[in-house]
């Protein structure tokens, strides 16, 4: 992270970004808050990037990471992220629960990780590229044409960069916070919130560059469960992402790759993605408009998606709080990445 203190009291035209710095004004000195990079929008404005942190800093306690806003058009990604940290900064004043858990673990916030997209109203941001094709990381197998990350132009969607250029801006600043709050870490959990793919819900791991099992498949295994005895009647399918397609370049993919380079520690890192053709469905007029396609339009239904989501994000923040209580260890780590092996990879 660079060393920039946020500059509270402009209003940005972008109403995610002013929603968030109002957000960033109520919680004052109790949120740690960082510019990690600027984006250069029309007219010579430019537009910042907050990574915002709370909680215990000390690296010997588990983190958690909420990511949103990576495709510029997928809004109600971070809608998501930020609705949860405005939760937890209103309950900061009464809840001394929430205080008391806030000594054992740290959350880091990228609400809006791709502003210039986001308000050019793109998937990718304003070079053009797909940042969740950007990572130096080739697939295995083949994959989607052009939706699986393509080379040939800037012009066309899915575009990776070329080959030899260093990661966008936007990519470093997500990959240097999550390298130096929870890679550092024993245990973390990392949770993107995208839209625009099913009718239903997903909770999405991975990895997008080959369909073998991640390092810590028991892990991921345990917290289902351990999920799904806490919310019976949830409404999300815990896949591996490969289940639907593979990709080049995905930051998760990379990230994973790079924790598994210290054996002891542990990372999770999850994608909600938001199930969009359920809201056309519901109101068909959507799908006229790029925005209607990944994004809720009507206001009652934007709110109760924003309300559908926080019980989640709640739970896996209590979750890497807790993580030495539910992670599997010898014989039921065994049992674990059998089940998954089961379930996931037959």
């Amino acid at each position: 992270m660079t060393d920039l203190r946020q500059p509270v009291g402009f209003h940005s035209p972008l109403p995610e970004l002013s929603e968030l710095e109002d957000v960033i004004a109520l919680g004052g000195d109790r949120l740690e808050v960082r510019i990690v990079c600027e984006v250069a929008g029309e007219s010579g404005s430019r537009f910042p990037v907050y990574a915002i942190a709370l909680g215990n800093p000390d690296p010997a306690v588990p983190a958690i990471g909420f990511f949103g806003g990576v495709h510029g058009l997928e809004r109600i990604g971070a809608d998501v992220v930020i609705a949860y940290l405005r939760h937890l900064v209103m309950r900061l004043r009464w809840d001394s629960t929430l205080n008391r858990q806030l000594e054992s673990v740290r959350l880091v916030f990228m609400p809006l990780v791709n502003p210039g997209g986001m308000w050019l109203g793109t998937r990718a941001n304003p070079n053009g590229v797909d940042l969740m094709r950007n990572a130096p990381l080739d697939a295995e197998e083949h994959v989607p044409l052009l939706a699986g990350g393509q080379r040939i132009s800037s012009r066309l969607p899915w575009y990776r960069g070329h080959r030899d250029d260093p990661m966008e801006f936007e990519s470093q600043a997500l990959c240097r916070t999550v390298g130096a709050e929870l890679l550092t870490r024993d245990f973390s959990i990392a949770l993107d919130c995208h839209s625009g793919f099913g009718l239903r819900d997903r909770i999405w791991f991975p990895y997008a560059h080959t369909r073998k099992p991640l390092k810590h498949l028991a892990e991921m295994h345990a917290l289902k469960e351990i999920f799904r005895q806490a919310h019976t009647y949830h409404p999300y399918i815990f896949e591996p992402q490969s289940h639907q397609y593979l990709a080049h370049g995905d930051l998760w993919d990379y990230l994973h790759l790079r924790a598994c380079d210290a054996p002891e520690r542990v990372f999770l890192p999850l994608t909600l993605e938001m199930g969009a053709w359920l809201w056309i469905k519901k109101n068909p007029r959507q799908i006229f408009s790029r925005q209607g396609i990944f994004n809720p339009q009507i206001a009652h239904r934007q709110q109760r998606v924003l309300r559908r989501h926080l019980s989640f994000l709640d739970f896996l923040a209590r979750a890497a709080c807790s993580y030495r209580l539910w992670t599997p260890t010898g014989e039921e780590r065994d049992r674990h990445h059998a089940l998954a092996m089961a379930r996931w990879y037959q």
